[in-house]
């Protein structure tokens, strides 16, 4: 059941050495792929980083919270052309929470990223390094990169117990 998942699914920072497959990678993109999107314009892209000196790159993207990035098998950057949907952001999160999902299903970690707005240094934001790295147009932002592989760490699940039924509100505030 998907609440189980729910509550199962961890942000993982520690990954085996060890390589996803090929049709694992497949059914994560086909995940993407089948992202909800508003008017179904679909702005979002995908690119798929399974290179160890590529993925090291990446894990100087910025000045915290991407380190780890350099001992993961694989990576989806995530990015969309806000010229073709006012709500890029939105479906372009919702995609890279299906692939976190679809891992997770998989027996994968994942972790995002944040880049949108972030920085690589004082004179330089993560996206504007990522865009260089990876050859990625101008017209196109990148809003995360999900990190995934097999877990080297193991975390409790969500306990039911710890929700914040306070934040839920009927009717009005």
């Amino acid at each position: 059941m998907l609440l189980e998942q729910l509550k199962t699914r961890r942000s993982i920072r520690k990954f085996q050495e060890k390589q996803v497959e090929k049709d694992k990678i497949d059914l994560l993109l086909k995940s993407a792929l089948l992202a909800p999107s508003s008017r179904s314009i679909r702005p979002w892209q995908f690119i798929v980083v399974d290179d160890c000196h590529l993925l090291a790159k990446l894990s100087l993207c910025k000045k915290h919270g991407a380190t780890f990035l350099a001992n993961a098998p694989l990576a989806f950057v995530v990015l969309a052309d806000p010229s073709l949907s006012d709500v890029w952001i939105e479906d372009s999160s919702i995609a890279s929470t299906l692939i976190q999902l679809s891992a997770h299903d998989l027996g994968l970690g994942s972790c995002w990223i944040q880049v949108r707005e972030r920085d690589y240094c004082e004179t330089e934001k993560s996206e504007e390094y990522i865009k260089k790295l990876l050859a990625i147009p101008d017209s196109f932002r990148v809003e995360c990169i999900i990190a995934v592989g097999y877990p080297a760490e193991e975390k409790k699940p969500y306990q039911e117990e710890t929700l914040l039924y306070e934040k839920i509100h009927y009717n009005q505030f």
